[in-house]
């Protein structure tokens, strides 16, 4: 058993963040000041801080424990002590300066240049999602459930009564915060679960009312999350064209047939290619496709045969993510972090960073998640000034979001780092029957209301 004894911090989080890199699961015992991991070795690390005038203390701890276990293990991670989200934060502090990320953090020399480079991309993004609103419409149902995934999805091949009456409950609830919004809004996202789950009429009232309700005009970045390919039809295209929909998500994740049914995802790398021509038929310049690295059925070089597959396309945007264990997901740790015999993942992620970039694209927003396949990261990449203000602004925490739909979280930035957040209720149900309560709960939020003169 290992335990790791803290002294004059209290930084249970971010020491336990270090010890699951390299060992697995831990527990806080504050009771002895100490992060305990049973799976560990029979060992006793005193992590004391102590101000060297570098690093913050809850930084400098984790710096440094992760300096020892690296050393007793032989073992190192590409984003070395950085186990937060987002380590472009931390690239944008150190003004945008690789070499300070390797020396302060033992940030890998590659990651380091890729978090600095996607930093400089994302505070220009940011700052653009900080000129007015940012709105998100949440549909968190899909045709089925992926193996991988966690999100509170209702599995709509059980459920698919209850669409049209989601469908209503959105519209309510946009419509009674319709009358207090003033101005257009920077982007519109629509994202998921799968939203073209809907049927054809349902997606058409839910589109339509998105324009209307939040005055979706040209400076609008107005995009939808399709998803599976397999749920988008010629009307919902139409539909989304009508409603000033501009960029679309077409998501493979991978382009092997006999993984996709693994997965359960219901349909083939042909629906795949089928549903992005119909979308540049329809009239989409901007065209986003998700690949995973690292999935439990494939190796490396399945991996890339995917991105190589997908850049026969040329969308404007391919996010590539790494595999990541999801609390409720049926995929297990193991499944996750076992990728013996799969190859090496960290160098094919390399690999298909250099085809990227030589193709033109260029990363523009980058994010961490515990649990991944070799420690490694998800990013975005564009082309042709194509990136996504909503992806960078949803995670920034200096840009106002406001979220319909169930699960939805909408946050408030204040000024001078000072944020709050503002939930949704999560259960499909529950939000049906209180979609007004919510409407109000956000104009409340926001404070939309105009105050009478004094």
């Amino acid at each position: 058993m290992l335990k790791i004894i803290l002294k004059g911090h209290d930084n249970y989080y971010g020491i336990g963040d270090v010890v699951r890199m390299f060992y697995g699961p831990c527990r806080e015992l504050r009771s002895e000041n100490a992060v305990i991991c049973d799976c560990g070795p029979d060992l006793v690390i005193k992590s004391t801080a102590h101000d060297d005038g570098e690093l913050p203390i809850n930084r400098q701890v984790k710096r440094d424990l992760y300096k020892t276990i690296s050393e007793l293990t032989d073992k190192e991670f590409p984003w070395g002590s950085l186990t937060g989200i987002r380590p472009t934060i931390v690239a944008r502090e150190e003004g945008f300066e690789p070499e300070a990320l390797s020396r302060k953090y033992f940030v890998r020399q590659d990651k380091a240049k890729l978090a600095c480079e996607t930093a400089k991309y994302e505070y220009d993004l940011a700052r653009k999602g900080q000129e007015g609103l940012n709105v998100y419409v949440g549909v968190p149902m899909c045709p089925g459930r992926c193996e991988y995934c966690s999100f509170i999805a209702e599995d709509a091949t059980r459920h698919l009564d209850r669409l049209p009456q989601y469908a209503d409950a959105l519209i309510k609830e946009m419509n009674c915060i319709k009358p207090f919004i003033t101005k257009v809004p920077v982007s519109i996202y629509m994202g998921g679960g799968t939203p073209t789950v809907f049927g054809d009429e349902d997606f058409r009232r839910v589109a339509t009312c998105i324009k209307d309700c939040f005055k979706s005009g040209a400076e609008t970045e107005f995009t939808v999350e399709a998803g599976r390919p397999d749920t988008i039809t010629q009307d919902k295209l139409e539909a989304m064209r009508e409603a000033g929909v501009q960029r679309i998500c077409i998501n493979p994740q991978t382009m092997r047939d006999e993984t996709l049914m693994n997965l359960h995802r219901g349909h083939s790398s042909e629906d795949t290619v089928r549903a992005f021509e119909m979308a540049r038929e329809a009239g989409f310049e901007v065209i986003n496709m998700d690949l995973i690295a690292g999935l439990k059925y494939e190796t490396a070089d399945d991996f890339l045969y995917s991105l190589r597959e997908v850049l026969k396309l040329e969308p404007e945007n391919v996010t590539i993510h790494t595999l990541y264990r999801k609390r409720r997901a049926s995929m297990t740790r193991e499944d996750v972090m076992n990728s013996e015999g799969r190859g090496d993942i960290d160098e094919a992620l390399a690999q298909a960073y250099d085809e990227l970039y030589k193709r033109g694209y260029a990363p523009y927003y980058l994010y961490r998640q515990k649990d991944t396949e070799s420690g490694l990261e998800n990013t975005g990449f564009c082309k042709n000034n194509t990136a996504c203000v909503y992806n960078v602004a949803m995670m920034s925490e200096t840009c106002d979001v406001l979220s319909v739909g169930a699960g939805g979280m909408s946050k408030r930035y204040f000024g001078e780092g000072r944020f709050e957040r503002c939930p949704c209720v999560k259960d499909i149900s529950t939000y049906m029957r209180f979609a007004e309560e919510m409407a109000e709960r956000k104009i409340n939020f926001f404070d939309l209301r105009p105050r009478a003169p004094k």
